[in-house]
């Protein structure tokens, strides 16, 4: 059940609005991290001022330049850290689209699903940025104490935490909330399984951005195949 809706969710990769979602997120998350450079080289500019005098040395007028430019590593760094999670926050407002073209192609008989609105999305996705960068940042202290299994701690944190998400998103729109969650609690094994398959490549640089997009894909398949084993029993 799981292989086949992954590998469903990769053969539909190519799909029109598989690739807008993507590049719509990728655009905002790029606009996020320029208005946030700019903001902390303004902020540092304005706190420190264009020239500082120090001891010994006199006038260094060269301390502005310095910053914008030593800001720029600091920011490539950050975004190692930050940009699947940030990026996953802002292609989750679009995630909508890649179930519908999921279902238009697979599920062409289903009728119009729910629409939880805008401000629902945002509030969703701004939700499970927070609990995604605060769960990572406590998993530190175990990657520290453990450092031969950072990598399965990693893999099985995020797996859970994407699979919830994922999962949700697709099942609301066709159930509800509460029986979304009731369908979680139910299948949660082979829900954390397939978000594990989704975690592995957050690892991976540039394969990792298109993670929200396959676990979309892969979690509507996958929900459409649970509600219907459910429905049989």
């Amino acid at each position: 059940m799981i292989p086949g809706a992954v590998l469903a969710a990769i053969a539909q990769i190519g799909d029109p609005r598989f690739r807008s979602v993507l590049l719509k997120g990728l655009s905002i998350t790029a606009g996020i991290f320029v208005a946030i450079y700019l903001l902390f080289v303004q902020g540092i500019g304005w706190f420190i001022g264009d020239d500082v005098t120090l001891p010994w040395i006199g006038t260094v007028t060269w301390v502005d330049d310095a910053i914008s430019w030593g800001a720029i590593p600091l920011m490539l760094l950050l975004s190692v850290f930050l940009m699947v999670p940030v990026a996953s926050a802002v292609t989750g407002l679009f995630l909508d689209d890649v179930a519908q073209a999921v279902e238009d192609r697979h599920f062409p008989a289903l009728p119009a699903a729910n629409d939880p609105g805008l401000m629902e999305n945002i509030r969703d996705s701004l939700g499970f940025l927070g609990v995604l960068i605060v769960a990572n940042i406590v998993a530190l202290v175990l990657y520290l104490m453990l450092p031969p299994l950072a990598p399965f701690i990693f893999w099985g944190l995020n797996g859970f935490l994407l699979g919830r998400e994922y999962f949700t998103l697709a099942a609301i729109r066709r159930v509800g909330r509460e029986r979304a969650a009731r369908l979680r609690r139910r299948y949660l094994p082979a829900i954390w399984i397939a978000g594990v398959l989704m975690a592995v490549p957050l690892t991976v640089p540039l394969l990792n951005l298109f993670v929200p997009i396959l676990g979309a894909a892969t979690f509507t398949h996958l929900f459409h195949r649970l509600e219907a084993r459910a429905a049989r029993r």
